[in-house]
């Protein structure tokens, strides 16, 4: 997969965690951050690696649901092939 197929999965994912009610705000709230982030028209590899430690820090969390957190290592394998 190239760069901007990786973007719009990630997207897609993070889609998904937003819009599902049983992950906790501060999750979803992280999630719209890393679309904003993954929107923004800069370098992709600086674009992943923000997302990369903003996803990290959540999945984390003792209150992410097993089924967000598995989605959430999912994007975070993605991103880490991201490429300059």
């Amino acid at each position: 997969m190239d760069n901007d197929q990786i973007f719009e999965s990630s997207t897609g994912t993070l889609e998904q965690l937003i819009n599902d009610t049983s992950v906790p705000r501060n999750i979803r709230k992280a999630a719209e951050d890393s679309i904003a982030l993954l929107q923004k028209d800069e370098e992709p590899t600086l674009k992943a690696s923000s997302v990369i430690s903003i996803l990290d820090d959540i999945s984390n969390d003792p209150n992410i649901p097993i089924h967000a957190r598995i989605l959430i290592w999912n994007i975070l394998s993605e991103l880490e092939s991201v490429k300059d």
